[in-house]
């Protein structure tokens, strides 16, 4: 007859276990974001404006702008404008982020447009090693272009499993992000 600890066992093994997988998995993401003080209006004009890329990844602000948008019109943002493309031959040059964001910030101001989502992609890669696991960080921001405040902010990087796409990696943390922001 089975004493009463051994059938205990195979159930606090595998109550350890799932401890264990939910704080690996909770290791794979970190988000800070704060909270906008105001619901801002989806009805508005709104802009994407150029995304810093702070990585060695080619167009890696380009992916995540137009991850963004979709997401953005999925939250019930129905005037979304796009800034000016820039000529080739800026988009070969190096140019540097923050003159090109504040460039195209100036830009919506002056076409009246309500509020501007940009940001920085710090990581957009797959690790190096066996796994290559996909790897995402982001700084997002809206700005009120009437007033020039940020209203609302969040940082957060993810890591996927080895057969992720990063894309889709990136696509979580922008939809976890954008969770927060109120929108009416």
């Amino acid at each position: 007859m089975p004493k009463f600890t051994d059938l205990r066992l195979p159930k606090l093994f595998k109550l350890l276990t799932l401890m264990l997988l939910a704080i690996a998995a909770a290791g794979c993401s970190v988000m800070d974001r704060t909270r906008s003080a105001v619901q801002l209006d989806a009805g508005a004009k709104w802009v994407i404006l150029p995304m810093a890329n702070h990585t060695e990844t080619p167009q890696a602000g380009l992916r995540a702008e137009v991850i963004l948008e979709s997401l953005l019109r999925q939250r019930g943002v129905q005037t979304l404008v796009h800034p000016p493309a820039l000529p080739a031959a800026d988009l070969m040059g190096d140019l540097p982020d923050r003159k090109v964001q504040q460039d195209a910030q100036r830009w919506a101001a002056e076409q009246g447009i309500r509020y501007a989502l940009t940001g920085a992609v710090d990581e957009w890669r797959y690790k190096v090693g066996v796994d290559g696991e996909p790897a995402v960080g982001l700084v997002l921001q809206v700005i009120d272009l009437g007033s020039g405040d940020v209203v609302w902010t969040a940082t957060g990087a993810r890591s996927g499993w080895s057969r992720e796409a990063l894309s889709a990696v990136g696509q979580k943390l922008m939809r976890d992000l954008l969770g927060d922001l109120a929108l009416r």
